[in-house]
């Protein structure tokens, strides 16, 4: 990954990627781009005019709007996302509407190993830790707790999973989450160009686990940033406001007026 110099102007921008080729693929992560970061989840709020700018979108030409996110889909659905918006939720193993495909006597035991391990590392964390559960897969966040206790029970919740086979972690911002089977937000971004029929992807995310879809898009496709982190996106946007700006721009470009 890279520091990508400089923050992009979203209405440039917006302009910019509207001249890409069609059928497009928007696809939007929640946290960090669609909603601005909170300390608990539960918190999270859609930016005020992102819900009038996505329905705008699905309703052009060409145009097909997703987003993938780490939530399970019962929490995005709790956002007031536009209906006709498709949500892939847990890294691409879920997504609304489709059947979520039950774990195996094997997952579900190492579900179990893996949801004890994360209760023991939110105790370790100390107040402010907490555990997320979802169906194949299970989180420990710390961005309330102490920021030494909490660093420290994820690097030895990390290094506890490693006996546990077949299981995989995700590192995020505060978050640690382990998985019994595979997800990754890259191979969600695959199936739904696939699906959608798009000559081009896009993909807006602000988190370390967005890298898996940057890394899942082309030269010709468009991949952007929100915050400062290192990258291999080939745009930056500084903030949620800044991505509605951009959706706004993209909107004026590519559909009917408002």
């Amino acid at each position: 990954m890279t520091l990508t110099p400089e923050y992009h102007d979203p209405t440039q921008l917006g302009s910019k990627v509207a001249g890409y080729e069609l059928p497009l693929l928007i696809g939007l992560d929640i946290d960090g781009v669609l909603s601005p970061l909170v300390d608990h989840a539960d918190d999270a709020r859609l930016l005020d005019g992102i819900a009038d700018v996505l329905a705008r979108l699905l309703a052009a030409d060409d145009v097909s709007v997703a987003a993938v996110s780490g939530r399970a889909v019962s929490s995005m659905r709790t956002f007031g996302l536009p209906p006709a918006m498709r949500l892939v939720g847990s890294h691409g193993m879920e997504e609304d509407g489709r059947p979520f495909e039950s774990l195996d006597d094997a997952e579900r035991a190492r579900l179990d190993q893996l949801i004890e391990l994360a209760d023991a590392a939110a105790v370790a964390g100390g107040d402010g830790a907490w555990v997320e559960h979802k169906q194949a897969s299970v989180a420990v966040h710390i961005r309330e707790a102490d920021e030494a206790l909490g660093t420290a029970a994820l690097s030895a919740l990390a290094i506890a999973t490693q006996g546990i086979n077949g299981t995989s972690t995700k590192a995020g911002s505060n978050v640690l989450e382990l998985f019994t089977r595979h997800a990754s937000k890259g191979s969600a971004v695959e199936r739904l160009r696939t699906e959608s029929g798009s000559r081009t992807a896009m993909f807006v995310g602000d988190d370390l686990t967005d890298e898996e879809a940057f890394a899942a898009l082309g030269e010709a496709d468009v991949s952007i940033k929100v915050g400062p982190a290192p990258t291999m996106a080939q745009f930056r946007l500084a903030a949620p406001e800044d991505v509605l700006e951009f959706l706004r721009a993209l909107a004026n470009c590519l559909c009917e007026p408002a």
